[in-house]
């Protein structure tokens, strides 16, 4: 029980600092969107660039390439936060419109049955489709957060949900203690971006949809 205690232990605190430097500026990321803040785009570029080392490591291909995604889309969303609304305006909170959910639905079950395939076949994923459904779900989420859309936050409580027993699986523990965290974000998010909606919709200064 001991030697099992203490492995744990090696393993959460004294094996990867990388990790742990990739885990608290994920974490701050996400607290800064929650908070509508454009601060977040910079911290979550550097938290992926070292989430694509740590996740190679762990053999979670998708996830890392899923890092890649992110930082490309970070760098759009930044944009689209500051000149994405009327009149290259700053974006408010929106809901998300229903062609949105329909392309979005069809390219996460087409991404998940390609890439999971290949996966399998070609590389030594032990998870390949799980791998490639969370990380389906996680691009649509992002590109809902990047467009300012409500309901980004239901997509990052159902797939956080799902990574922190991967993650674990993994024996990457401080990650998935920080996938854990998420959820309590991705709610405190919810909350805050709903807020911010009715505020826009009561003043009249929603976007139009784009």
């Amino acid at each position: 029980m001991l030697h099992s205690l203490y492995e744990f232990w090696t393993a959460a605190v004294g094996n990867t600092p990388l990790e742990w430097v990739a885990v608290v500026t994920g974490f701050l990321c996400v607290w800064l969107a929650a908070r509508e803040s454009l601060w977040n785009f910079p911290v979550a570029i550097v938290s992926c660039g070292l989430y694509i080392v740590v996740y190679y490591q762990s053999a979670l291909y998708s996830d890392c390439l899923l890092q890649g995604f992110f930082i490309a889309l970070s760098l759009y969303g930044w944009y689209e936060w500051l000149y994405g609304g009327a009149r290259r305006t700053e974006l408010t909170v929106s809901r998300t419109r229903a062609h949105e959910w329909l392309w979005l639905t069809v390219g996460a079950a087409v991404f998940t049955g390609g890439f999971g395939y290949y996966l399998q076949h070609y590389t030594d994923d032990t998870i390949p489709y799980l791998d490639s459904l969370t990380t389906a779900i996680s691009l649509a989420a992002q590109y809902l957060m990047m467009r300012k859309r409500l309901e980004n936050w239901w997509l990052w409580i159902g797939v956080d949900a799902l990574y922190v027993p991967i993650l674990w699986h993994k024996q990457l523990y401080p990650t998935s203690g920080l996938y854990a965290v998420y959820l309590g974000l991705a709610v405190y998010g919810y909350l805050e971006w709903k807020r911010a909606a009715q505020v826009a919709q009561a003043t009249g200064t929603t976007n139009p949809a784009i």
